[in-house]
């Protein structure tokens, strides 16, 4: 295990990163006294996912696990056998449903025999993913593609390689115990305060220990990257973009500008105030992006998508993302009258700069 804790100048984005090299798969790096980062890859564009393990009495308590497939076993087993030989594992704490982070809380439970804490909404969502795949689900979820002017060819790619990944997750324990929106844990020598919010997650559990300094900010505020904010089909009017920038803007009103920001993706930084305001404009030059298109004529949601999304060529994993993502802004736009829909009478809805 290594240290890695010597503090860079201040980056070109106004952020600094005290850790210029994320730990290798073999390796775990020491962030500071009593924590530990570790990071798992990832079969998509985005390959990794960081893990913390945090001092706790006798053990470690882990926050989130990786995707639940073979590679990420055998990654954590060797681990396990070496640089994080002898670690006993206390508590298992994810903090969003997602199969990058949930993936193999069963597996992990089942190793060490500790419990499992969770948000409940995200607890639910898990196992709602584990079983979502079912024949009325899909034709929900056709019908929304559909809806949003999606053609074939993308609706069933969508619905099939676009959204498996979804299913990597080892079975999900059948208890938990549930963190809530401000309640405070001890781990170790450190009391946190849960925070939570909705957008890229519906209930994703944040963790601030005020008196060391210390956020670990899940996947809600990303070093590099925006989070995925997206609208699915099973609750297809959702503002999840309002809900995620609200979130935003509680936690710039919590959190001072120095504290250390651990996040699900991405490496640690300094500057949470900067990266949350530059979050907060990247939506808002989305959103300007479509009033400008829908100016000209009315757009479906799949007209905007290359609209929004034009520096890469998207396979259907990220077509997915896209598309949902597009929807959250539109959504968003409608609840706050920016833009104006109509259904037309091919069953496909279409939406003007209002």
């Amino acid at each position: 295990m290594h240290t890695k804790t010597a503090p860079l100048p201040a980056a070109p984005d106004g952020l600094r990163y005290p850790i210029e090299t994320p730990p290798r798969p073999d390796e775990a790096i020491e962030v500071a006294p009593g924590l530990i980062w570790v990071r798992m890859t990832l079969p998509f564009r985005l390959n990794h996912v960081n893990i913390y393990l945090l001092a706790d009495g006798d053990g470690w308590a882990m926050v989130d696990t990786g995707i639940g497939n073979d590679a990420t076993i055998a990654a954590w087993t060797a681990l396990f056998e070496g640089p994080l030989k002898g670690f006993k594992i206390t508590r298992l704490i994810v903090t969003h449903a997602h199969p990058d982070h949930v993936g193999l809380a069963g597996w992990i439970v089942e190793r060490f025999g500790c419990p499992l804490h969770m948000s409940q909404v995200e607890y639910l969502q898990a196992a709602y993913h584990q079983h979502r795949g079912s024949p009325e689900r899909k034709l929900v979820q056709r019908l929304f593609f559909r809806r949003h002017g999606m053609d074939e060819e993308i609706t069933e790619a969508l619905l099939g390689k676009g959204q498996d990944y979804l299913t990597r997750v080892s079975i999900l324990p059948a208890s938990y115990y549930r963190l809530s929106k401000g309640d405070e844990i001890t781990i170790g020598s450190r009391k946190f305060k849960v925070l939570t919010g909705g957008g890229h997650a519906l209930d994703q559990v944040m963790l601030y220990c005020e008196a060391d300094n210390i956020f670990l900010s899940a996947d809600q505020v990303l070093s590099k990257i925006s989070p995925n904010v997206s609208v699915w089909a099973v609750e297809p009017d959702a503002n999840s973009l309002g809900e995620y920038l609200t979130s935003l803007a509680e936690l710039a009103n919590l959190l001072p500008d120095d504290v250390l920001v651990l996040p699900g993706h991405g490496v640690p930084f300094y500057g949470v105030k900067t990266r949350i305001k530059q979050l907060a404009d990247h939506h808002e030059e989305r959103c300007q992006l479509i009033a400008d298109a829908c100016r000209v004529s009315p757009k479906t949601s799949a007209e905007l998508v290359p609209v929004v999304f034009h520096k890469h060529a998207l396979d259907a994993h990220q077509t997915g993302f896209a598309a949902g993502e597009l929807i959250a802004h539109v959504n968003h736009m409608l609840a706050g009258g920016r833009l104006t829909s109509n259904l037309g009478s091919d069953g496909v809805l279409r939406f003007t700069t209002a």
